[in-house]
């Protein structure tokens, strides 16, 4: 009978357990049909996340409130993905549209480099979030192309805000293509360092949910206002996960970008 047949797979059980290529055999000197295919899609995939251009016209329909629109330094993607220093500044025209008022938070989404991540999971985390704040004065949200994670510091300190929170695609993995970053920064201006900035990352559908996300980014942006720092001074406590919100942890670390 069939569950009489044991398993000569001794790699099956760790395959189960994670998204990781392991134990993939092989054939001949290379790897057998189905896994070498299966990496040259994820290939695909990474690349064309990397490559690819965020409908910003149907995400700003989705939102929860009306938003500006903003562009980095960087004039096309070729010149993005060779000069990330250019994407962490911002434009001369964007930044005459950035009127300064008393604001404790903006929330920009940038399409950094995984179009897919933006498009899949930004509505839904900004809703999440609108949905747990409160009694805060938010400014109007930020869409901003070509950007780096650093982009929110000039937007940032344009608006006047305290806390500036940058959701944006991550580099893809062949894992994971669509995974959505989320960096916060407490009294965003230019030169700020990655030291100065908390993240919560791998928003993605195996990983951190929405609904986690917006927790525990609420909670960062609570404590982070009251004691007035942000980055490796401030420690990410919340709860842990319930069943459901995400099969892998989020993780609060320092900016790669």
């Amino acid at each position: 009978m069939a569950d009489d047949i044991v398993s000569l797979d001794p790699f099956a059980r760790f395959r189960a357990a994670t998204r990781a290529r392991i134990g993939l055999g092989r054939s001949g000197d290379s790897l057998p049909t189905a896994a070498l295919l299966d990496f040259q899609l994820s290939h695909a995939k990474a690349r064309d996340a990397v490559h690819g251009a965020v409908d910003w016209d149907a995400l700003e329909q989705q939102m929860p409130r009306p938003a500006i629109r903003v562009k980095s330094a960087v004039p096309d993607r070729s010149t993005y993905l060779r000069r990330p220093d250019l994407g962490r500044r911002l434009d001369p025209a964007s930044a005459s549209g950035l009127v300064k008022g008393a604001w404790d938070v903006v929330l920009i989404v940038g399409d950094g480099l995984s179009a897919a991540a933006v498009q899949n999971w930004a509505v839904q985390v900004v809703w999440a979030v609108h949905m747990r704040l409160s009694g805060l004065s938010i400014a109007p949200l930020v869409l901003a192309e070509q950007a780096r994670v650093a982009l929110s510091d000039p937007i940032g300190a344009a608006l006047g805000a305290k806390l500036a929170v940058m959701l944006i695609g991550e580099r893809p993995g062949l894992s994971v293509a669509d995974s959505l970053g989320i960096y916060m920064t407490y009294g965003p201006r230019s030169g700020r360092r990655d030291a100065d900035r908390n993240c919560l990352s791998n928003i993605h559908a195996h990983g951190l949910s929405p609904a986690a996300a917006a927790d525990k980014l609420v909670w960062l942006i609570t404590q982070s206002l009251r004691r007035g720092l942000s980055g490796v001074g401030l420690k990410e406590e919340t709860p842990s996960l319930q069943p459901g919100q995400g099969s892998t942890p989020g993780q609060i670390s320092i900016s790669s970008d």
